[in-house]
């Protein structure tokens, strides 16, 4: 039922992606304010006590309704883990990105192409070359397709009905908020770190298997450390070895140049590669619910 809901909201979200999360992370954004001005005095546990409020409750009640949904019906309960898969999992969440900037750049249109990754990333972007764009993006591409994708998929997986998804996308979503909290922030780091430590593991490994073997493991082994987080790095230096393009690398600032490790091997990033990205990452997500659908089976026999 679990790979059943995987590929159903997978569907949905292509047929008919949720347009607008805005008020969906609204909702989220005001719980977390109002728990950060209720709980944090500065200190460690605060935050900790804090972080189990604010992750836990919304998991109960998911898990809560999916197994209410269950009694009364197989097929309701299967309705509450699309719905909520539809919510956390997709690639729609952030490829209008991807997609508005090799559109621009295979038009020729390289300010486009600079708004489009300054306003993804936050940041100006008017000084960006059209290697750095493109290069960027892959990044962004890439790290973006784990954090909604590969690690909600394992942690749906792992844990009963929705909780696993749910538990991910909030850990994620107050890391954000409150990681750089200080000590109030310290479980929010933590938490997001230990639960993208075996789903980055995986999600590099997919890249590993769906592109260059020898060339991703490479890079994973003797690049990803250097990635300021590392799990990220894991993740980046295996796609650009699946690849064969160069990403990290520093990166022209106005005040000078931002210091960046160098990942994977091969070529500058260029428009085709915006093209590959696409195509490892949907070859990865095939691996993956392959892979999910045996261990499925497995649980049954």
């Amino acid at each position: 039922m679990g790979v059943l809901a995987i590929i159903a909201a997978l569907v949905l979200e292509q047929w008919r992606p949720l347009g607008d999360r805005k008020a969906y992370f609204a909702l989220l954004a005001s719980w977390a304010d109002w728990l950060e001005r209720s709980f944090n005095a500065g200190e460690r546990r605060h935050g900790t006590i804090a972080w189990l409020v604010a992750a836990l409750v919304p998991v109960a009640a998911a898990l809560a309704l999916y197994y209410l949904a269950w009694w009364l019906s197989p097929a309701l309960g299967l309705a509450v883990n699309v719905a909520a898969l539809y919510l956390t999992l997709g690639f729609r969440q952030f490829s209008h990105w991807f997609t508005g900037i090799q559109t621009a750049l295979k038009e020729g249109d390289a300010d486009r192409a600079r708004e489009l990754i300054g306003a993804w990333r936050g940041e100006p972007a008017q000084h960006r070359s059209r290697e750095e764009v493109a290069r960027l993006a892959i990044e962004e591409a890439i790290s973006a397709s784990h954090r909604h994708v590969f690690a909600v998929l394992f942690w749906f997986i792992v844990l009963p009905g929705p909780s696993g998804a749910i538990l991910y996308r909030m850990a994620s979503f107050l890391q954000r908020r409150w990681g750089g909290a200080g000590a109030f922030g310290q479980l929010a780091n933590r938490a997001l770190y230990v639960l993208e430590w075996p789903t980055a593991r995986l999600t590099a490994s997919a890249f590993a298997v769906v592109g260059d073997f020898e060339d991703a493991i490479y890079c994973w082994r003797t690049q990803a450390a250097a990635w300021p987080d590392p799990n990220v790095g894991i993740v980046l230096a295996s796609g650009a070895g699946a690849m064969g393009v160069k990403l990290g690398m520093p990166l022209a600032e106005i005040d000078g140049l931002q210091p960046r490790p160098e990942l994977g091997i091969g070529e500058a990033a260029e428009v085709a590669f915006l093209d590959s990205t696409v195509g490892l990452l949907w070859r990865a997500v095939v691996v993956w619910v392959f892979v999910l659908g045996l261990v499925a089976l497995a649980r049954v026999f």
